[in-house]
């Protein structure tokens, strides 16, 4: 792996290792504005967002690429006498991928450690031939405080900040990557590259780099984002799941890891504009960029709030596939990072004022 490669797995391990609520982003807002330091002083929105840019502030077109700060956590709801943390879900959760899985609590004298329990198999009883589905509601956290007092001398205090434990693995096979909050960390690594690298080169327009807040709890910061920035053509970044695991895909996956960069074309959040799709496509074949397009039946992005901004605004998704996303951790190719970060610097040039009044 070239030195370029291993810069990009170094930023990306920084970014899945912090840790960054819905609410509570502001050590990966420090990662990036220290990356990005090169580029000035961001500017922000009252909800956290970083916005970044390059160019005239008032040249057109205003190219927006965006990617949220934020995963999927949990806050602290009570504490019950016995100690045990009861919480609410920031984002969507599986109550069947949380027991036995460790966490972090952000509490008032630092990190506590702890983990979700789980009722061991012997003591679960079998209802209609099979083991109950734990719920929600029933989970509890267990960070070793034997009654509330106790885990209130741990700085446990209700609407404390809990996020899955970090790790950050590189499998026996080198582009294969294990870690926490790829969604959407490998978005925010990508967006720190490109705009690095398009620092340094003309443009057509005024880019702006946006790193949002609050995605996961309904597209937040990308509405107060997108309203500062008032773009003409905008690209989210995000790691959506990949469906190559088995009985998953009926008709073959349509996010394989080490199946390209994929382009979206639909979910319940947004159409993409066919136009600015086609015009991707048309980049990726050119530059023999291996894609691969998705149809999605369920689950949104920022590109739900970016793209009903103002007068409306001609909005793609590009995604880097993760399996087994919305859990404690989840595994990407780094090709298909690559393949993202070369569509990007090969797409973003050609975005010029007569493509974007094509729009």
């Amino acid at each position: 792996m070239s030195r370029t490669d291993e810069a990009s797995v170094r930023l990306l391990e920084k970014l899945s290792m912090a840790l960054g609520a819905p609410g509570d982003e502001q050590d990966v807002a420090a990662i990036i504005r220290n990356e990005l330091s090169s580029l000035g002083t961001p500017e922000r929105d009252r909800l956290g967002s970083l916005i970044f840019r390059i160019g005239d502030p008032l040249g057109r077109p205003r190219i927006m690429i965006a990617a949220h700060m934020d995963e999927v956590a949990f806050m602290v709801s009570s504490i019950t006498k016995e100690g045990f943390l009861r919480f609410q879900t920031l984002g969507g959760w599986s109550a069947t991928n949380l027991a036995g899985q460790r966490v972090i609590v952000r509490g008032k004298n630092g990190p506590v450690e702890g983990m979700i329990g789980s009722i061991p198999p012997h003591f679960l009883r079998k209802k209609e031939g099979g083991t109950p589905s734990p719920q929600l509601e029933d989970l509890l956290i267990d960070i070793g405080a034997l009654n509330a007092k106790e885990a209130a001398r741990q700085g446990i205090f209700v609407g404390a900040f809990v996020l899955p434990s970090p790790t950050f693995i590189r499998l026996q096979n080198p582009d294969l990557v294990l870690g926490k909050s790829f969604d959407d960390r490998v978005g925010c690594a990508l967006l720190v590259e490109v705009m690095k690298t398009l620092a340094k080169i003309p443009l057509p327009g005024t880019l702006y780099g946006a790193a949002t807040v609050q995605e996961e709890v309904g597209l937040r910061g990308a509405r107060t984002a997108a309203q500062h920035v008032n773009p003409d053509i905008a690209i989210v970044l995000e790691g959506p799941p990949a469906d190559d695991f088995p009985g998953i895909a009926k008709d073959g996956p349509q996010g394989a890891l080490g199946g390209g960069v994929q382009i979206r074309c639909f979910d319940p959040t947004m159409v993409s504009n066919s136009r600015l799709r086609d015009h991707v496509i048309a980049v990726a074949e050119r530059r023999r960029i291996k894609y691969q397009l998705t149809v999605r039946s369920s689950g949104g992005t920022d590109a739900g709030s970016i793209h009903l901004t103002g007068i409306g605004v001609p909005t793609i998704v590009l995604g880097i596939p993760v399996r087994y996303i919305h859990c404690h951790h989840g595994i990407l190719h780094l090709g298909d990072y690559r393949k993202a970060a070369k569509l990007l610097l090969n797409l973003i040039p050609t975005l010029d004022r007569k493509f974007s009044m094509s729009l």
